[in-house]
């Protein structure tokens, strides 16, 4: 059992600065949890106070039902891999896999038979006397999952361990994570600003800003139902289309356009001449040439295609502000050219002061579920 139960837990530094506020956080047993957000929202400061790297100021971490917010790192029975992953430069694979049972007392044979099973695991057995500048990027990444693994900690806690991966590696440097941790079944914290890497291996996701939770759900909730425009603006490879919108009796009125409400929308839930935002994501849209006009369309011109290889990236000024839709690469416009972009209703949203406006769910379709690739 090793669950992690943040109650009210704070950080904050000299002049006031709260780079954690007041965070009520439960990550599940065995669940892998990502933490994202943009630079200095404070997600690595919850890793490291986490793993006792930083002292909390107010609050209490519990792991595995046992009250660790005083305790020294080496007494938590978590294993941290950092983005840098901190291997000895002097020390061998093995010695460095087997560094955390050397501080821990354990003798030397046993010590080396548990480095030479975990790297044996991790496929780095042929590579026991190098040392960490004689690996590439990606056997340095496994000589730090080996060293995490080699103890069987109760808790990983990630760092952006792939971003210094090139873009090739770390695809198959995610799969490889993810595959390892289900095989495992360690609960495991990992910390990203990669929207992508979150959305691929997370089982549940908290976006961060200013130190608090915006958001906490799994990758399809998070990215289907945006509970704010700020998580509706981060989290996808391609922000969410966040239009300004005047609710109608039955309709929604932008750029010139009559959208129909979005789906789950009950009568009365937005006043007809509210001021509200209508958000769409680009990949939850229909493209269509300009002719025959279509009032439930939103129609302007190309001014930006970018080729994303299956699909384009349109980019569509209406009336001064753009909008853009993933469209398939068989339907390419060219720029200057006119079209229509066609919001799908189950899939638009509305955001009221910078918040969802709640919506009826179909629970019933589920093949409406999921995360794009």
């Amino acid at each position: 059992m090793a669950d992690i139960n943040l109650r009210r837990l704070a950080k904050v530094y000299p002049g006031g600065v709260r780079a954690l506020d007041d965070l009520e956080l439960a990550v599940r047993d065995g669940e892998f949890f990502a933490l994202l957000g943009p630079s200095g929202c404070g997600k690595s400061t919850l890793l490291r106070t986490i793993a006792g790297l930083e002292g909390a100021t107010g609050g209490s971490i519990e792991i595995g039902g046992r009250d660790v917010t005083g305790l020294e790192p080496g007494a938590r029975d978590i294993a941290m891999v950092f983005q840098d992953y901190a291997l000895f430069p002097h020390m061998t694979v093995t010695e460095n896999i087997g560094y955390p049972l050397k501080i821990k007392k354990v003798g030397k044979a046993e010590r080396a038979a548990k480095a030479a099973e975990t790297a044996d695991a991790l496929g780095l057995g042929h590579l026991g006397d190098r040392r960490p500048a004689q690996l590439s990027g990606g056997q340095q990444q496994r000589v730090a999952l080996a060293r995490a693994m080699a103890c069987h900690p109760k808790v990983f806690l990630f760092d952006e361990p792939l971003s210094n991966l090139d873009a090739r590696m770390r695809l198959e440097a995610r799969t490889f994570l993810k595959k390892l941790q289900r095989e495992l079944g360690v609960t495991t914290v990992f910390v990203t600003h990669d929207q992508a890497e979150a959305l691929a291996m997370a089982d549940r996701i908290a976006v961060m800003e200013g130190g608090r939770l915006r958001q906490v759900g799994t990758p399809a909730e998070v990215f289907r139902r945006p509970a704010s425009t700020f998580v509706a603006s981060f989290i996808g490879s391609t922000p969410m289309n966040l239009l300004p919108a005047t609710a109608g009796a039955s309709a929604v009125h932008v750029l010139g356009a009559e959208l129909p409400l979005p789906d789950g929308i009950e009568p009365g839930t937005v006043r007809d001449g509210e001021e509200i935002v209508y958000g769409i994501r680009p990949e939850y849209v229909r493209w269509a040439a300009a002719e025959p006009s279509d009032a439930a369309a939103l129609t302007g011109t190309v001014s930006v295609v970018e080729n994303l290889g299956s699909a384009h990236l349109v980019s569509l000024d209406v009336d001064g502000t753009t909008v853009q839709a993933v469209v398939d690469e068989e339907f390419e416009p060219a720029v200057g050219d006119r079209g229509r972009i066609v919001p799908r209703t189950d899939r638009a949203l509305l955001y009221r002061d910078g918040t969802l406006v709640e919506t009826r769910v179909d629970s019933e379709n589920p093949e409406k579920e999921g995360v794009p690739a």
